[in-house]
Formats: structure tokens, sequence, C-alpha cells
């Protein structure tokens, strides 16, 4: 192995250990190792430790080159160091930036290489020096003079940021924020860059330990508190926090033994960062979410309802006209749909939650006459998910969308289009799986609707709460403030069956003795948490075998980390449903290997291709750089019908998805559903995780695993409770404007 240097670009990591073991991406300008001289020019696969690395910015990387059996072609780090750029260099970073478009890192390098150090002056002189660069075009001429005339002045500042370990993206960032203020802002309080919401507080306090900031120095102590205040509420749920804990974290994070926040609070409140209410400490947007909501849904159930006779005979006409009998409670939901401005509608699997919201639109359609067209153009049918949304539209046989698809939400500004001064003017609006929606998302969609509206939430008050703050379905229903309509009446139950008849008793905490005996629809296989791998994949070869494939099964699981965690699983369930073939062909991403035909989840809303977080795709095709028309790799996956095209750097916005979190699961139905349970989940099991888990299964469930853990999880109620003041607003409102 010849040892050496490497000096390049830092483009992205494929995988990082909480150790700082790192497998990354450089694109290699210079070498003296003959192996890597080839490489000049394009990327190469790096690995080694390293604190931090910034894309964008160059490193020289001392070591040497191996080939991976698996792998491949690397270049093992020893040492490295930043490269610090040049007044030249610093130059074409500056021309090469996302300012000039249609300038990439050649031109850039060939406009200083004919002007010189001093090509900017140069071209703010006389703009047509840059004829003397080859290739160089009137038009492209043109708007490099013009945006140097926008930001004359400001190179020096951007190479100043990026020296400091700012990116250039981020640099530009700030410099269009602040302008010609940027270095005195800088020089006074560099923490005031976190007002930007794509610099992070971690970000910028790893360049400010440079600068001889104390560690508590109250810049930053109130970034940091705001940061661990938006870290905590978000990672459980919160919607406010108590003091204690914030300073608490605050102090771990920081490494400081520090308790006078007083001023801290004082001022984040005073700047309008934070709300501080009876010794309750919220985010601002959070709070006034809460307040809002309050406001709306009390306005709602306020408001004077309309009650029609006629619907009454037309529930005897839809029973007729489909060959179905609706039971009270049923008759009910339809009734109270239909004449009341807002209504919850509460139930279990297989209570007929779907059957109900075909109905209310049938007739609702038929008492206002209105043609398919001018229902659809009235009607909003609405979930949290992409799945959950389909199956609303399928078994309504209506049109129906995400939240964030009919909120036109916005990815790059993170903004909704449909909002308090751009509403949508729909009249009836269900929303189905309403235990997913926080109290952030529901806020954006009462903004967005006018007052005029029917609005109907349909969900199972057992499931568990949404992934953000609040608990909104289970406050609205606990308030009594709405009207609601609890279903209780099973369907979709044979004789023989068990999944619903095993919710009920997950949800009422009476699990029965002989619970781990087979049922039509439902299979216990008890085994040690030793031996779970391997009977999973004896089980999911017969399962394949009686023609339930992979793809309309779905495995879910508590917990990722661990021998019996979902990413370990995932392995050997790949090996199993969808082996290596000579046929598939197959890319690595850090340590994961995607396969054409692996199962993946979506993690990230993906608005524009109709793709959302929680998804589940097949690899469809894969493209190596050599085939594609683009000359870059594709990765091509099928949600349901609808195919999207990946890079390699989109991987990781997806993993692998043999086996998903039961979180994840939520809002989506499954044929056939398998759990795993062994006491190693401990920490996770509790009633609500384990009742979501069993309700995904439509035909067919199998738990494997050990029957004392799956007991111990029926009857713990230990669930987290996250801190929300909804409920108690909402009786305020009531008891004192009743």
């Amino acid at each position: 192995m010849e040892e050496g240097y490497i000096k390049g670009e830092y483009r992205r990591n494929i995988y990082k250990s909480d150790k700082g073991y790192t497998i990354g991406i450089m694109k290699v300008e210079e070498t003296d190792i003959p192996e890597v001289k080839e490489y000049v020019g394009k990327t190469i696969t790096f690995t080694g430790y390293f604190f931090d690395l910034t894309p964008e910015d160059k490193y020289v990387l001392k070591g040497s080159v191996f080939t991976h059996p698996r792998y491949g072609f690397q270049f093992n780090t020893v040492s490295y160091e930043k490269v610090k750029p040049t007044d030249k260099e610093g130059t074409i970073v500056f021309l090469s930036s996302s300012l000039f478009p249609g300038v990439g890192k050649k031109l850039a390098t060939s406009i200083v290489s004919i002007l010189g150090e001093d090509a900017l002056n140069e071209i703010l002189k006389d703009r047509t020096c840059l004829r003397l660069v080859p290739k160089m075009t009137d038009k492209k001429m043109d708007l490099i003079y013009g945006v140097l005339l926008k930001y004359n002045g400001s190179h020096e500042v951007l190479v100043k940021l990026t020296d400091l370990g700012f990116t250039m993206k981020d640099a530009i960032s700030i410099y269009n924020e602040y302008k010609e203020n940027t270095l005195d802002v800088l020089e006074h309080n560099i923490y005031s860059f976190t007002s930007l919401s794509e610099i992070s507080f971690p970000k910028i306090d790893v360049i400010a330990q440079k600068m001889e900031y104390e560690s508590t120095d109250i810049r930053r102590l109130k970034p940091a508190v705001l940061y661990m205040l938006t870290e905590l509420t978000y990672k459980n749920g919160d919607i406010y926090l108590a003091k204690e804990n914030i300073v608490r974290a605050t102090n771990r994070y920081l490494g400081v033994d520090f308790s006078d926040y007083d001023q801290v609070f004082s001022e984040l409140e005073i700047d309008g960062d934070i709300v501080i209410e009876d010794e309750k400490y919220y985010l601002k947007d959070l709070y006034e979410a809460e307040e809002n909501i309050v406001d709306k849904m009390y306005a709602l159930a306020l408001k004077d309802n309309n009650k029609n006779d006629k619907v009454i005979e037309l529930i005897d006409y839809l029973e007729k006209e489909n060959d179905i009998i609706y039971n009270d409670k049923q008759k009910e939901a339809i009734i109270k749909a239909i004449n009341n401005n807002v209504l919850i509608i509460t139930g279990g699997p297989g209570t007929g939650k779907t059957t109900i919201i075909k109905a209310i639109c049938r007739i609702y359609q038929i008492m206002h006459n209105y043609s398919h067209e001018e229902f659809v153009s009235r009607l909003a049918l609405l979930a949290p998910t992409g799945r959950a949304s389909k199956r609303m539209s399928d078994g309504a046989s209506l049109p129906a969308a995400t939240i964030h698809r009919f909120l036109k939400w916005n990815k790059d500004t993170n903004e909704f289009l449909i909002n308090e001064n751009n509403k949508d003017y729909s009249q009836l609006i269900i929303v189905d799986e309403a235990s997913m929606i926080d109290i952030n998302l529901f806020d954006n969609l009462l903004k967005g609707l006018t007052s005029n509206i029917k609005l109907i939430l349909v969900g199972d008050y057992n499931q568990l709460p949404s992934v953000g703050p609040g608990q909104l379905l289970k406050d609205l229903i606990d308030s009594d403030m709405i009207d609601t309509v609890y279903l209780e009446q099973l369907y979709r139950q044979d004789e023989d069956s068990y999944i619903n008849m095993l919710a009920g008793e997950i949800k009422d905490s009476e699990l029965r003795e002989n619970f781990t005996d087979p049922k039509s629809d439902y299979t216990f296989l008890t085994c040690k948490a030793e031996s779970l791998k391997e009977n999973l994949k004896k089980l999911c070869k017969q399962i394949a075998g009686k023609g339930y494939d992979y793809k309309r099964m779905q495995l879910l699981a508590p917990m990722y980390k661990g021998e019996n965690g979902i990413d370990s699983l995932n392995k050997t369930l790949q090996e199993v449903l969808n082996p290596a073939s000579k046929n598939k062909k197959e890319i690595t991403y850090g340590e994961v290997i995607y396969r054409e035909g692996d199962k993946v989840l979506q993690l990230v809303n993906m608005p524009e291709e109709n793709i959302f977080n929680g998804d589940i795709g097949i690899i469809k095709q894969i493209l190596m750089a050599g085939e594609s028309k683009s000359g870059k790799t594709e990765i091509y996956i099928d949600f349901d019908g609808n195919v999207v095209k990946y890079s390699s750097k989109d991987l990781i916005k997806i993993k692998h998805g043999f086996i998903i979190s039961i979180h994840k699961s939520q809002g989506s139905e499954f044929e056939l559903v398998m759990i795993p349970i062994v006491k190693a989940y401990q920490r996770m099991l509790y009633k609500k995780l384990i009742y979501t888990a069993v309700t995904r299964a439509k035909r067919k469930l199998i738990i494997i695993g050990e029957p004392e853990a799956f007991a111990r999880s029926v009857y713990n109620n230990n669930e987290y409770q996250r801190n929300s003041d909804l409920l108690e607003k909402l009786k305020y409102k009531m008891i004192n404007n009743g």
C-alpha cells in the first residue's frame, strides 16, 4: 500500500458512526500517489476517523489506498487538515457558487487563470474583458457582471466567512440577510446567524468557540436554550417544557454548570422566541398553534347546527342501493356528520369508519344536488400520509390527498401556500387518521380553511399519538367540547377470527389466558430472543411459499437498535426475501446494499413527487452511471404505481422496509402483519404501541417471540405523558364562555 496524500473537495458522508468513523466521498484535485492519478477530477471513496467535515470545503487527507473486497478502491485516512482558501482559490469558489448560475468550477478557474487574482475588479472595470475567456457568451458575461455589481465588496466578506468554517452556501445566506453589516454582526455576535433557519446552533457554536466567547456568555446561552427547547419539544412530542428540564439539558449539552438563566429566558421572551405562561415554557409558534386551535374549534362547536330530517330517508336509500345495513352508532355518526359543523368519529379497526365516510360523502352530494365535478370541488378528503390518503380515496371512490399536498407545502421555504391569507374554499372536510396529526399541522389546516365549513375528524383514540408535538385527537375528545361518536361493533369478523378481538383485549387490558392459541387469522409462534432471527427466516420462506410475497406482508418492530432491532433484521430479511442475483443490479450506500426488488421506506416528504414520509416502495430498476443518459447512477422506486427517480445522494431519504417501526406503520394497513416481540424491546413495550401494531393487520396477524414480553406490553400503561395544555384550555374556554 503506497502512502501519500489526496487533496480535494469533500462532497458528502456515506456513513458516520457515533465515534467518528467515516466513509465519505471526495472530489480529487491533486495527489502524489500514482495509483490515484486517474481519479484527479473524479470522486474517490475515503475512510477514517474525523471530528467534523464540511461539504464543499477542501481538505488534505494523508494515508494510503487499498482495495476493499466488497466496496472496491478506497483511500484510508491516517490524518487530515482543512485547506484554507488563497485569494485565487476563494475567487474561484465565489465565481462557481450558486450566485452565478451556469458558471461551474471549470469556467471559474478559466476566468481567474486568464484575468488573474484581481479578476473581480477587472470585470467590474470593463465587463468585456471576459471575452478573453474561451466559450464566454455575451449572456453569461452580462450575468456575471450583474451579480458582481449586486455583490460588489462582498467577496472579501464571503471569503472571511468560508475561512472561518462556513460553507459558501451558508456564507451567501448570511450575506443576503446582513449585507454590508455582515462583518459587524460577526464581530459583535456570531450567534445572531442562528436566526437563519438553515444555519443551526451546533454549526455556529463550533465556529464561535474559536473566537474567544466565554462558555456562559449570554450571547451563547440564548440560542443554546432555544435550540434545546426545540430539540426536546420535538423529540418527546411536548408542547411546552418545565424550566428545570430546559436548564438541565442545556447545561449538559454545553458542558457547563450554570444556574442563573432568568435573564436568558427573559430576553428570549422579549425577543418573541418563547412564551412563558404559568411556569410553562413554550416555543412561540407552538403556543400560538395551541391558542388558535382552541379558538377555531370552539367557534365551530358553538356555531348553530343545521338539522335536516331528510338524512334518515337518505340513509334508508343508501342501505337499499348498496345492500348494506348500518348499525345505530353508524347511523348516528352519519346524521351528526351531516347536521353538525364539527364532529369526531372514533373507533378501532373493523368498526366501519371507511363505510361511514363513503356514506357521508354520498348523502352530502345528494342533499346539495351537486354533480360529481361540483362535489369534488367542494370536498376535501385528507389524511396525514400518502398511504392513508390512498386508502381513503379507494374506500370512498373519490379523490383524497395528504394534508401537506392539500395545503400546497413548499419544501424549500417550509411554508404552506394555502394559509390564512390564501384560503381554500372547500365546504366538507373529512380528515382520516386524526390521531397522527400534530398541533402544528392541524393549526395550519385550520388557518387554510374558511369558517363556513363542515369538519369531520376520524381516528382511533387508542392509537399512538403523532410523531410531532401534542396529542390532538385525545385532547379534543377528552375535552367534551366536540361531539364524538364512538364506534364499537366489529365488522370484518369471521367466527374463528381474532385480530379485532385481540385489539379490544389490548385496549381494555384484558388479555385472555390462551392468547397464544391459533385462530383462522392469528398465530403466535413462541421462541427465545436468541433464535428469533432464524425462526423469522424460516417463517418468511414458508409464507412466501404460500403466495404471500413480501410486497403483501409487512413486518413491524418497536426498536431500531440491537441484535433483534429493525436495522439488523432488515439485513437478515433482505437475504431471505430478496437475495443477491446476477439478474439484479445493486448499489452500496455506506454499509447498506440496495438491490433491485428491495422493499424501501421513504423517510422525508417529497410533495413535488407525491411521496411522503412513511410511504413504502419497491426498487424497480438501478441504472449505473455508464448506462443512464445523465451519466450518473439512477435508482427508480415504485410507490404503488408512482415511479420516482433517485440519485445516489438521495439514498439518505430511504431505508430498507422489509421490517419497519410501528410508529412508521401508522396510517397504513397490510394484508399480513408479522410482529417480533422479545424482552429486549421492553423499553418500548407498552399498550398503545402494541395496539397500533396489531391494528395494522387486515387479514392475517403473526406474532413471534416471547409470550411474557407480549403480555407485559398489554398491561403496561407507562407511556411517556406529553406536556400539552390543549385539553385544559379547551375546558377553560367552555366553562368561561359556555
